[in-house]
């Protein structure tokens, strides 16, 4: 069992902090759900796990076959392509909102009780 060490940050202790703080993670909030890079698989992901994309997307693969082609396939493709993106937006948009507002808690000054 380890025990966590707790130093005030006074600049007194710095050297000890440095050495300590580098077992344990930093105490911040992180609400987000997507990073850069996971932004797309992630998004795409969620978006296919409704049964109404699936829907969609099952017509526009059965609209690919000339045997079963009702419509051109750029118009079977409209209506995934702007649920798609009308939703990814909302997703892409609410997350930076959670990042913002994390970044505003984690910077916030706070009182430390100090016997």
């Amino acid at each position: 069992n380890k025990w966590r060490i707790v130093l005030p940050d006074n600049g007194r202790h710095w050297e000890d902090w440095k050495q300590v703080s580098t077992f344990y993670s930093r105490n911040r909030i992180q609400t987000t759900k997507y990073t850069w890079f996971t932004f797309l698989p992630q998004s795409l992901l969620g978006q296919f796990h409704r049964l109404g994309n699936l829907y969609f997307l099952f017509l526009v693969v059965l609209n690919c076959f000339p045997q079963v082609e009702v419509f051109h396939r750029e118009i079977t493709m409209l209506p995934l392509v702007v649920v798609l993106l009308t939703s990814m937006m909302k997703d892409a948009i609410e997350d930076y909102r959670k990042y913002q507002y994390d970044k505003t808690i984690n910077f916030t000054k706070t009182r430390v009780y100090d016997k």
